[in-house]
């Protein structure tokens, strides 16, 4: 099982090859935003489109060190993630953020060292909220699926989600 210590995503593909319970993103076209370039948890899931009032809520609640993997459709419209969003995220125990869109205050997010992000880029444009968006549901983007529950691996090389904990 693997643990804080040494592991890396390369070795979970050479160890887990084609397992059916184990998903790999195709390409890697993220961006890492925080010094926090490794990090693995439990999955929850939002999915939206230009509008993060699902993102904020989920967010302010009590992460117990898990990885909220939100699935923007690949949108650079709007950001889904900005510094007040993401201090919550700290304040509130989550170990990351995986964003299938762009966030903002990238400067600010920079130096939180205890939550890994991840995103497509930056877009100073805030969402307006309207309350649109699910939280917990099965989202999949690039190649990869993603289930409330799931386990995600992230490092410099990679991104991989497991049904079962790696």
């Amino acid at each position: 099982m693997i643990t804080d210590g040494e592991w890396s995503c390369a070795d979970i593909c050479d160890k887990y090859g084609d397992d059916r319970d184990v998903s790999y993103l195709d390409s890697f076209p993220f961006r890492h935003f925080t010094p926090m370039r490794k990090f693995f948890g439990q999955i929850r899931t939002v999915s939206c489109l230009d509008d993060n009032s699902k993102v904020k809520e989920i967010l302010a609640t009590d992460g117990k060190g898990m990885i909220l993997v939100v699935d923007g459709n690949a949108s650079l419209r709007r950001a889904l993630m900005g510094d007040l969003i993401a201090d919550s995220a700290v304040e509130n125990n989550w170990k990351g953020v995986v964003i299938n869109g762009v966030i903002r205050d990238s400067a600010h997010i920079a130096e939180l060292d205890t939550l890994g992000v991840l995103a497509l880029g930056t877009n100073p444009r805030k969402t307006e909220r309207r309350d649109l968006g699910s939280i917990d549901v099965p989202i999949s983007f690039n190649g990869v699926t993603c289930r409330p529950n799931d386990w995600i691996y992230v490092d410099e090389d990679g991104l991989i989600s497991s049904r079962k904990q790696l």
